[in-house]
């Protein structure tokens, strides 16, 4: 069985826990997110969806990815006024973003973990979590760059 598969099964099953339904759209929309390492939109969801659902709508995307939010399964990343991306939550991990395609990578590093425990030190705050993105150019903004010199 392949890794996705056990994770799809993994998060089905805290649905089912939490007493969420577990409707055909909704094992659609979970098994494109647990498969996809792009950091979909609610809207390229529908479209790589709507061809097996064609009754499904927008809403309804938006809708599951609440529950999933709500649920922890997922995380909605906002990135000034573009559109939300949306994150099979795996691990604690942080982004790379391309500032001319948008593209978003997962970035791991555990060292950072240190930065919440030295900020509860010298704040004195409880400190929730951190969120960190790295900008730049990806390898393909950065091929095209140099083939239009």
């Amino acid at each position: 069985m392949a890794m996705s598969d056990n994770t799809l099964k993994e998060a089905l099953e805290i649905l089912k826990q939490t007493g969420v339904r577990i409707t055909p759209q909704r094992h659609a929309i979970l098994e494109y997110l647990v498969n996809s390492m792009n950091h979909p939109t609610a809207d390229d969801i529908y479209k790589a969806l709507e061809g097996k659902f064609p009754n499904m709508s927008v809403a309804t995307v938006y809708n599951n990815l609440r529950v999933f939010r709500e649920v922890g399964l997922v995380k909605e990343l906002t990135y000034g006024d573009a559109s939300s991306r949306f994150d099979f939550v795996t691990t604690e991990h942080y982004h790379v973003i391309c500032e001319e395609c948008g593209k978003i990578v997962d970035f791991h590093y555990p060292g950072l973990d240190e930065v919440e425990d030295l900020a509860e030190h010298v704040t004195n705050f409880k400190v929730s979590h951190h969120r960190m993105e790295i900008y730049g150019k990806c390898p393909a903004c950065q091929q095209k760059e140099k083939n239009m010199h």
